[in-house]
């Protein structure tokens, strides 16, 4: 029993230590927004470290006892997942001007992280566990990458080094040449408050981690940015910034002053631009669902920034949309604060994806949103129902209505207990993910736990058309992740058994797209997906059979998936499809039965006895591209356990015979051993016969001298008086 606990806990310890491991590898994922010094080499290193994370999720997942020196291995990573985290974060957070001038130094770090993961990698291993083919070969990638980057040094900017390094090296009393100073702030990106606020931020953040005596060179880096900002402040805000920006400036009180120094009401935060932190004029929003004064964020964008000033999220696109309600709501506080509403610029840059919309129905979507962002139901309702449809009427009308701002609006409807509006706001995101543009502005506004939430809860067609929203957006491989990490599978497993033929088609279409993420696949298997799937292939004019072998043959390249689909029986009904199916269905049998037979020989030896040699070369010969690759691959694997089968029987036969050979010589030896005995007993035989016959002479010699010696002593009986008569005779002579 004490052993049984120990092996339950060290199996417990196991587990957490590969949950902290992709817990580690999640958070490095989550890191984004690198300085442009380091951005390729540290962006190679997230990328890397995010490619493992199917290893440490099926690690967590396997059934196999680890070995201790995997666990070490498995130790030994969490800790330089730790260096790797450290150092990413720097990267994004860190003094630019830091990281140009100990470019050197970051780079030697960088390079002993990498030799670190090589070489806990590396002590893994990967034969004691269940760990599939694919996840293997992606190690072995990412791996042969660490190895090749160790010895790999990028070349820097030399001229961005050197001009730092040569105003870094001056007192702070030398006037600095202005162009270098422009030179340095668009290269550094500091051309903004916000981008030298955060700077300095990050340099306080190095006094402080310095136990307060931040050292000579961290002084003279605090004395470039101060040339530097003194820079953009008086040479480039004061000619960029429009007229009329500086209008409200904040104060220390929290209240905003004009110029006349009368008192105005505070401006609520969500009305100010990030940026500026003034009134915003002509509010957009960008990918990732924040909103900006469109010429704040133009600037930004033109400066050649990729991420949202204050997510620091990478921006899917660059496509700007109008926030028409925010504007509104803008306008009617400013009515009733007496305060003149703000009059957006009379013209201002296209965006990059314009609608083409009619006035009157960009007109009707402004007050559809008005209604979305009331709090009557009946007015929210019937608000979604005619988003929902004119979404469906054509492309244009679904940029115009995410260019009005709806997405976000709908996304909060996915919560409300109001079934028919959680219908309406759910089919509606559907439409407008069909538009490519639209589905990072659907993702990054938080949408997929709502569409989950709906999938879970929803009525019927809400729930089919939550998980076609699923399948829609699931196209871009980075969503498969999110999607599957949102617990989606589930739900989706549940409306594949027991939806409409339309929810199980969607169902089925959105796992499939899910599924081509390795570690989406485990997910599904243990929600129950292939009992599911083989209860479709079974049910006579399910119609689901195309789905259903579609998704089998994509779990099946899992190990988890080739278990359960083996465990249920699935050989017979996949041979039958193999000879009846449909083109497609054949090709998706044959590769499901690949997958089975390379894992376990039994599955082949059982599709062989029910008779799949036929069909098989049938679709060798005439079925698919892949159909007949499949087929040649099961063809060969047959060809093969049947030569081993073959040589095993030689093999038996030859030792049965050598069996037979044994026996024979040694019937052979008893028998001579019995001919041996029985010639001794004959000839002790001879030899009692013969003593006996002796005797038996001798007795008779014995009888005849008896008899002989009778007869004489008779014969002396008969004549008495001679031999006295002799005597006497004999005396006298004397």
């Amino acid at each position: 029993m004490m052993a049984a606990a120990a092996a339950a806990a060290a199996e417990e310890d196991r587990g957490l230590l590969a949950q902290r491991v992709i817990d580690a590898a999640n958070e490095i994922a989550s890191i984004s927004g690198y300085r442009s010094a380091i951005k390729k080499q540290y962006c190679n290193l997230a990328r890397r470290l995010k490619l493992l994370t199917p290893l440490f999720e099926e690690i967590k997942d396997s059934k196999e006892s680890m070995p201790e020196g995997t666990i070490g291995a498995l130790a030994s990573l969490l800790e330089a997942l730790g260096s790797a985290k450290e150092l990413l974060r720097f990267g994004t957070e860190g003094s630019k001007i830091y990281l140009v001038l100990e470019r050197e130094q970051i780079m030697n770090k960088c390079h002993e992280v990498t030799s670190q993961l090589e070489q806990a990698l590396s002590g893994i291993s990967y034969e004691n566990l269940d760990i599939s083919d694919e996840v293997k070969e992606q190690v072995e990638l990412v791996l042969g990458q660490f190895r090749r980057a160790k010895g790999r040094v990028d070349s820097p900017d030399v001229e961005l080094y050197e001009e730092l390094f040569g105003l870094y090296n001056q007192s702070s009393d030398t006037t600095s040449d202005p162009a270098v100073l422009r030179r340095l702030a668009e290269k550094l990106e500091l051309m903004k408050i916000a981008d030298l606020k955060q700077e300095s931020l990050a340099l306080h953040e190095m006094v402080c981690a310095s136990g307060g005596d931040p050292g000579e060179s961290i002084e003279r880096i605090s004395m470039l940015l101060k040339k530097i900002k003194d820079f953009v402040q008086t040479e480039i805000l004061d000619v960029d910034l429009p007229a009329g920006e500086n209008n409200f400036l904040p104060s220390s009180s929290g209240q905003s002053l004009v110029d006349n120094n009368q008192t105005t009401p505070v401006i609520p935060d969500d009305f100010r631009c990030p940026i500026s932190l003034e009134l915003m004029k002509d509010p957009v929003i960008v990918s990732t669902g924040q909103t900006y004064e469109r010429s704040c964020i133009e600037k930004w964008l033109d400066s050649g920034h990729k991420t949202c000033p204050k997510t620091q999220q990478t921006l899917f696109s660059t496509t700007l949309t109008p926030n028409y309600v925010l504007r509104s709501l803008i306008a009617q506080w400013c009515e009733l604060n007496g305060i003149e509403p703000p009059k957006p610029p009379s013209s201002s840059r296209p965006t990059k994806s314009k609608s083409a919309a009619f006035p009157a129905e960009c007109a009707m979507i402004e007050l559809l949103l008005r209604k979305l962002a009331s709090e009557n139901p009946e007015e929210q309702r019937s608000a979604a129902g005619e988003i929902r449809l004119l979404a469906k009427r054509n492309a244009d009308n679904r940029i115009a209505i995410a260019e009005a701002g709806a997405i976000p609006f709908l996304v909060r409807l996915l919560s409300t207990r109001d079934s028919r509006i959680q219908e309406h706001a759910v089919t509606a995101l559907l439409n407008l993910s069909i538009c490519d543009e639209n589905k990072g502005n659907i993702v990054s506004s938080g949408a997929v736990p709502g569409i989950v939430h709906v999938l879970r809860i929803g009525s019927m067609e809400a729930r089919e058309n939550a998980a076609a929203t699923l399948f829609s957006l699931s196209v871009v491989d980075e969503y498969k992740v999110i999607i599957g990490a949102s617990g989606a599978i589930p739900p989706l497993v549940l409306l594949l058994s027991e939806g409409t033929q339309r929810g199980k088609k969607d169902a089925a279409t959105a796992l499939f797209n899910l599924c081509i993420y390795q570690g989406n696949k485990g997910k599904a298997v243990r929600a129950g997906i292939v009992p599911t799937l083989m209860q479709l292939l079974t049910v006579p004019g399910g119609g689901m059979v195309d789905e259903a072998l579609a998704v089998l043959a994509i779990l099946a390249s899992h190990t988890e998936g080739r278990a359960t689909i083996g465990a249920a029986k699935a050989v017979p009904v996949l041979v039958e499809f193999i000879r009846i199916g449909s083109p497609r269905n054949k090709e998706n049998a044959a590769a499901v039965l690949v997958h089975l037979c390379s894992g376990d020989q039994h599955y082949l030896l059982e599709a062989n006895e029910i008779g799949i040699m036929d069909p098989l070369v049938e679709l060798a010969q005439n079925g698919t591209d892949r159909g007949k690759r499949k087929a040649a691959q099961l063809l060969e694997r047959l060809s093969r356990f049947f030569e081993r089968q073959q040589e095993a029987q030689a093999q038996a036969e030859a030792e049965a015979e050598a069996e037979v050979e044994v026996q024979v010589q040694s019937e052979a030896e008893v028998e001579v051993q019995v001919q041996s005995e029985t010639e001794v007993e004959v000839q002790v035989q001879s030899e009692n016969e013969f003593e006996v016959l002796v005797q038996s002479e001798t007795e008779v010699e014995v009888e005849e001298q008896a008899e002989t010696e009778t007869e004489t002593e008779a014969e002396a009986d008969a004549q008495p008086s001679e031999l006295p008569l002799t005597a006497n005779a004999v005396d006298n002579d004397n």
